[in-house]
C-alpha cells in the first residue's frame, strides 16, 4: 500500500506546474489569445545559470523530464531549468481550455517564442540563458530562440528538428490533419491552412464520436513515420517496447497516445509545426541563409540517422549556412527514427545525447 501511494505522490508532483498571464496576447498572423497563459515548471535556483526546454508536439511539460536529472547535463543543482508548453499543448492557452475561443487563431513558433521571452524575462527575471534546447518541435523552437533573440544564449542545441519545415514534412502533416478533418467530414484546405468550410458558416467543434474517430485515425498516420523501417524490421515494438505483436502496438501505444489528446488542440500544434520557418520574420524577410548566419549561439545540431521527419541532409544545409565557427552536427546512430531524440524510451540513444550535451556545454 505505501509502495502505492508513493507512485501516485511521485505521478502528482509530475503533473504539477505554474502558469504566468501574459494578458491579451497579439500574435505576428494579427490574430489574438485573450487572456492568454503559459505554463511552464522549473527545476534548480534562479541564482543558476539558466537553460531553457521547450515542449515538443502534443507533448506535456513532464515528457521533458526524463533529459533531467542529478545524473544527467541538465543537472539542476548546476542550472535553472525552464520547461516550457506550446500553445495547443492543453496545459499553455488551448482550445481544450479556451472553449469559447473558436477557431482558435493561427500560433506561429515566433508567437510561442515571444511568450517564453516574456516569461523568463519578465516574471522568472532571467536576462542571458546558457542554453536553450530541444526535440522535434522543441528544436524548431531553439531555432526560433537563436534568430528572434540571438544575444540572449550561448549555446543551442536542436535535437531532431529543424529550423524550416521541409516540403516533405508539410505533406507528412496533412496526412496527419486530413485524417482529423475527415472524421468531421470535410478536409484541409491546404498547406497552413485548416479546414475546408463554407465563409458563411461557424466553426463546428467536434463532437465526442469524431474526436474517437479522428484520433484513431491521425495515431495509424503518425505510425509510419515516427519510428523508422528498420525499427520495424527488427521488431523492437516487441523485443524493446514488450507489446506483443503489431496490432498491440497500433492499439496500445499509438491509439492509446493520440486518443489522450484534444483534436482541436493537435490541429492548432501541427499549424505551428508546418508552417515553421525562422526566417519568416525581420530582419531575415524569408531569406533562410540570412537568418541562419544571424545564430550567434554556438550550435549543436543533432540529427537522427532514420528519422523520416527531420533527415540528417536538412540538417547539414543548417549548419552549411551558419558562420563559420558556429555550427557543428552529429547524428544519432541509431535505427529508432524521430524517437531517438525522445521521449526517452531508447535508453542508448538517451545516453548519447546526454553524452553529448555534456562535452559540448563543458567546451563552449
Amino acid at each position: 500500500m505505501e509502495e502505492i501511494k508513493d507512485k501516485i505522490q511521485k505521478l502528482t508532483i509530475s503533473d504539477q506546474y505554474s502558469t504566468y498571464k501574459l494578458g491579451n496576447f497579439k500574435l505576428k498572423s494579427g490574430g489574438e489569445i485573450p487572456d492568454a497563459l503559459i505554463a511552464y515548471k522549473t527545476f534548480g535556483d534562479p541564482s543558476l545559470p539558466a537553460i531553457i526546454y521547450p515542449s515538443w508536439y502534443s507533448g506535456s511539460i513532464s515528457d521533458n523530464f526524463w533529459l533531467i536529472g542529478e545524473d544527467k547535463t541538465l543537472n539542476p543543482k548546476k542550472y535553472f531549468i525552464i520547461v516550457t508548453a506550446l500553445f495547443g499543448n492543453g496545459q499553455s492557452s488551448s482550445p481544450s481550455n479556451m472553449p469559447n475561443l473558436k477557431p482558435f487563431p493561427d500560433v506561429l513558433f515566433y508567437d510561442n517564442v515571444k511568450a517564453q521571452h516574456i516569461l523568463v524575462t519578465k516574471h522568472l527575471g532571467v536576462t542571458h540563458a546558457r542554453a536553450v534546447l530541444g526535440w522535434s518541435m522543441g528544436a524548431g523552437q531553439t531555432y526560433q530562440w537563436a534568430t528572434q533573440y540571438p544575444d540572449f544564449m550561448d549555446i543551442v542545441v536542436p535535437f531532431c528538428g529543424s529550423a524550416k519545415t521541409s516540403l516533405h514534412n508539410q505533406v507528412f502533416l496533412e496526412g496527419a490533419k486530413s485524417a482529423l478533418f475527415a472524421a468531421k467530414s470535410t478536409s484541409s484546405a491546404g498547406i497552413s491552412q485548416g479546414e475546408v468550410r463554407a465563409s458563411d458558416t461557424e466553426y463546428r467543434p467536434f463532437t465526442k464520436e469524431e474526436s474517437s474517430v479522428g484520433l484513431k485515425a491521425l495515431s495509424r498516420v503518425y505510425a509510419g513515420w515516427g519510428f523508422s523501417q528498420a525499427f520495424y524490421r527488427e521488431k523492437l515494438y516487441e523485443k524493446a517496447l514488450g507489446f506483443k505483436d503489431l496490432d498491440d502496438f497500433m492499439v496500445n501505444f499509438w491509439e492509446a497516445w493520440a486518443c489522450s489528446k484534444d483534436p482541436e488542440n493537435m490541429l492548432v500544434m501541427a499549424y505551428t509545426w508546418q508552417s515553421g520557418d525562422c526566417s519568416d520574420q525581420e530582419p531575415y524577410n524569408g531569406d533562410f541563409a540570412k537568418a541562419m548566419q544571424g545564430i550567434k549561439a554556438k550550435a549543436l545540431v543533432l540529427p537522427g540517422q532514420t528519422d523520416l521527419y527531420f533527415p540528417p541532409e536538412d540538417s547539414a544545409i543548417e549548419v552549411a549556412n551558419m558562420k563559420p565557427g558556429i555550427g557543428e552536427m552529429h547524428i544519432f546512430p541509431s535505427i529508432w527514427g524521430h524517437w531517438a531524440g525522445g521521449p526517452g524510451q531508447s535508453t542508448e540513444d538517451v545516453k548519447w545525447l546526454d553524452e553529448k550535451l555534456k562535452d559540448f556545454f563543458a567546451k563552449s
